[in-house]
């Protein structure tokens, strides 16, 4: 019980962190983005073939673990590529999926009860997990409208500004406010 607590844990560090260095990442280039692609690609059959040498429910880990790793990599790299919410959104689901998923299988070593409590609280890390990413979509369109109101009550005042003008240099100045605030 306490390694999935420790993985839902570290998967939320995880999850915060690359979304601070994603986001700050500037868009890719097409060349970049495949060569990108190709080592995750490649990252997943190492990871997958060293799987291999295990056996049993702890092949079953290694295997979804590699999955894991390849869907949280292939999301990132997305996000990476276009950093909009909905791609952000991707990201912390396929973190949650690959987290929820491992922990599942690592259930499988449990029985009866023990298993049933492992299993609802692997459901429980990535409801939780979906949950926040929703929560964070919501507080990004929160932010978007609140900086579209000051944008528009900023407008408003610039207009007000150049009421006290007259002629061509009113006209330029609601020009110019209509520029610098994005009206049209």
């Amino acid at each position: 019980m306490k390694t999935l607590k420790i993985i839902a844990l570290s998967a939320g560090v995880a999850c915060c962190a690359s979304f601070g260095s994603a986001y700050a990442a500037s868009t890719m280039t097409k060349d970049e983005y495949s060569a990108q692609k190709a080592r995750v690609e490649a990252d997943y059959k190492t990871a997958r073939k060293a799987c291999d040498a295990s056996s049993g429910n702890a092949k079953d880990i290694c295997v979804e673990e590699a999955k894991g790793q390849e869907k949280v990599a292939l999301a990132d790299l997305e996000y990476k590529r276009d950093a909009t919410a909905k791609n952000r959104e991707k990201l912390a689901e396929a973190r949650a999926d690959a987290t929820y998923n491992v922990a599942k299988e690592k259930c499988d070593d449990l029985s009866g009860n023990p298993k049933d409590v492992c299993v609802k609280e692997a459901k429980a890390a990535r409801a939780k997990a979906v949950a926040d990413a929703k929560a964070d979509k919501e507080v990004s369109a929160a932010r978007a409208d609140a900086a579209e109101d000051k944008r528009d009550a900023d407008y408003k005042v610039a207009v007000e500004k150049c009421d006290s003008l007259a002629g061509n240099a009113k006209a330029t100045c609601v020009a110019d406010a209509k520029a610098r605030y994005g009206k049209s």
